[in-house]
């Protein structure tokens, strides 16, 4: 029987407990009309997926395969996608609505209304919800995109509507959706700062994202600091704050934020709840929130990465899927070690063509 794994429960409390990972044989399935079957080739890991290890995300599925970002070879004769290597829309239930989701909404990895996930060798998938993966994409870049993707996307373009030209501001440079909404808005043609607590990320986000450059959020006054360099480059003012850190990020901006600038808060790591001043109120400035985002949105993030040949920054990457290496990178992400996404290389799509297909 093809192996997955999931997640075993233990007792605790919500924020203290750490579901240990558990190895699941599942049985085989045959895919009904309009599904098919994928072999899968690589999955990667998400914040969502450490917050379900303490109970900090509802509807948990308890041994049921994890993870919500995959890549696999399709393996149904029938299918129109037989052959294909295709990457999986990471959620169901938002078809084409700008504004939120259609029908009730569910997100792919060990949750009770989608119960599968992508750390597992076999697993059948709507066909609507599978898009052939970019050419450009090795299996396991391939994987790190959908879920960090689609959520930078929708931020970036659907609510952020940054263009060419504008001055941007993505705070906390490291992790896969700010990695990846800081490489959208550069090849829009933006032009982009960051923050991080460690020089070496803001270094590497200069050079290999082409970001303008940051500044330390552990500074006491790191606005100021940003705004100093901004000035250096001819840049008086933020049009966009891409956040997911919530806090004081406003408080502190609010002096550098243009009259109407939007603020995209896609997350909040600091806590769950973000200051809103006065002061941005007299200034127009839009908060807006932001999550996932629909197939339509997903279908056109995957395009414009094909077109643009964007590459996604992995950080890490583990060979086979024993609980001892996934549960390295679930470490890594703890710690906030990662610059880019943590993946999981399940099988080898060469040996899978000559033995599936």
């Amino acid at each position: 029987m093809p192996k997955a794994i999931g997640l075993k429960k233990i007792p605790g409390k919500p924020g203290q407990v750490y579901y240990p990972l558990e190895t699941l044989h599942l049985p085989s399935t045959p895919p009904p009309p309009g599904s098919a079957t994928l072999h899968l080739l690589a999955a990667s890991l998400n914040h969502r997926d450490l917050f379900q290890r303490r109970h900090l995300y509802p509807n948990i599925l308890f041994s049921s395969p994890i993870l919500a970002d995959g890549c696999g070879l399709v393996t149904t004769p029938t299918s129109p996608l037989y052959g294909k290597r295709v990457i999986i829309n990471p959620s169901r239930g938002w078809v084409s609505s700008p504004v939120a989701p259609e029908e009730p909404f569910a997100i792919l990895g060990a949750s009770i209304q989608y119960p599968s996930g992508t750390l597992q060798e076999e697993a059948v998938f709507d066909e609507n919800e599978l898009v052939e993966a970019p050419e450009h994409l090795d299996d396991v870049r391939a994987a790190a995109l959908p879920l960090c993707g689609t959520t930078a996307w929708r931020a970036v373009f659907t609510k952020g509507g940054v263009k060419e030209g504008m001055s941007v501001l993505i705070p906390g440079i490291g992790g896969g959706v700010a990695i990846m909404a800081a490489q959208f808005c550069v090849a829009a043609g933006a032009r982009v700062w960051v923050t991080s607590s460690s020089t070496e990320k803001i270094q590497r986000a200069v050079e290999e994202l082409g970001v303008e450059g940051g500044v330390l959020y552990t500074g006491e006054k790191w606005q100021n600091d940003l705004a100093e360099k901004m000035k250096a480059r001819g840049q008086k003012a933020l049009d966009v704050v891409v956040d997911g850190a919530g806090g004081d990020v406003v408080v502190r901006l609010q002096k550098l934020l243009k009259q109407g600038a939007k603020v995209v808060s896609y997350g909040m790591t600091t806590g769950p709840k973000m200051d809103w001043p006065m002061g941005a109120v007299l200034k127009n400035i839009d908060l807006v929130g932001s999550t996932m985002g629909s197939r339509r949105e997903f279908r056109d993030m995957v395009r414009f990465v094909a077109e643009k040949r964007i590459v996604p920054v992995v950080s890490s990457v583990v060979e086979g899927f024993g609980e001892e290496e996934v549960e390295s990178l679930f470490e890594e992400m703890d710690k906030g070690r990662q610059f880019g996404k943590l993946v999981i290389r399940i099988s080898n799509g060469e040996e899978v063509l000559d033995s599936k297909l």
